[in-house]
């Protein structure tokens, strides 16, 4: 397993001085509930200043939600369930689960998690997709495309595969189902079938909620234009990267929202 270069970041995608709207990247965002509502959010206003256009969609009442919040969303557009497909179709890359309801999937009238998710994924294999939190609770692995980065915690690896976390089982999953994934812990691991690379750093912080929502999104902005390991062990650098930079200031005394703020100053200083 190798350790993460630094250098790898010059590889991400740069915006070209003679860009149009939408040359850089269109994120659909599927995401949140009205229990978790801020999950939504964070990947969101990361995913804001990453992407030319990022589209949401959630539960009915956490859209009305955001709608009227136009402090925390003034950067996105807003789309109705009916009007979903098209806007997957539109896009680059599709982040789907950060938030949406657990246990059965089913929160009050609106979708049921494992349902949407998995007719989603069978229906668009060759979209990009980046598949989190909700969603990693309830889908069966077999459903997941090749084209997917999924990015579960200790417990959402063991809950998705039936096995003990760990470096061994993830090299052997990511190579059964051809994905490429981010497991999350004091270091991380990026794996697909070919090669791994550990993620050092971070801190106490980060056990924060929402810091996990805020590497999903960065980690789908970055899957827009660039390809998916390389998406994703940046995405988790520039994660930790961003909570030592903030530890330096206030300690472990951050939030996510802290979090999406330090990502962009982090990036100028380390990609441009």
């Amino acid at each position: 397993m190798e350790k993460f270069d630094p250098k790898e970041l010059k590889k991400l995608y740069i915006p070209r001085h003679n860009s149009r709207k939408g040359d850089n990247g269109k994120l659909m965002i599927i995401a949140g509930s009205v229990l978790f509502h801020a999950a939504s959010i964070w990947p969101l206003e990361i995913a804001s200043r990453i992407v030319d256009m990022v589209y949401f969609s959630s539960a009915s009442m956490n859209n009305d939600i955001v709608q009227n919040d136009k402090n925390s969303f003034r950067n996105g557009i807003i789309i109705e369930r009916k009007n979903l497909e098209k806007y997957i179709e539109e896009a680059d890359c599709i982040l789907i689960g950060p938030g949406l309801p657990r246990d059965d999937g089913k929160e009050n009238l609106d979708d049921n998690t494992k349902e949407l998710t998995e007719k989603l994924l069978i229906k668009y294999p060759g979209k990009k997709w980046v598949v989190d939190g909700g969603s990693l609770q309830v889908i069966a692995p077999d459903v997941l495309p090749k084209t997917s980065i999924i990015t579960p915690n200790i417990k959402e690896f063991e809950m998705l595969f039936q096995k003990k976390a760990g470096f061994e089982n993830a090299t052997e999953m990511a190579k059964k189902y051809g994905i490429t994934i981010l497991l999350k812990g004091e270091e991380d691991i990026v794996v697909d079938k070919e090669k791994s690379v550990v993620i050092k750093g971070g801190n106490q912080g980060m056990t924060k909620g929402g810091t996990g929502d805020v590497l999903a999104g960065l980690t789908a902005s970055f899957y827009c234009k660039n390809e998916a390991l390389l998406s994703t062990a940046c995405a988790s650098y520039i994660n930790k990267k961003a909570a030592d930079t903030l530890y330096k200031t206030v300690g472990f005394y951050y939030n996510s929202t802290d979090l999406v703020n330090e990502i962009p100053v982090v990036m100028k200083d380390l990609i441009l």
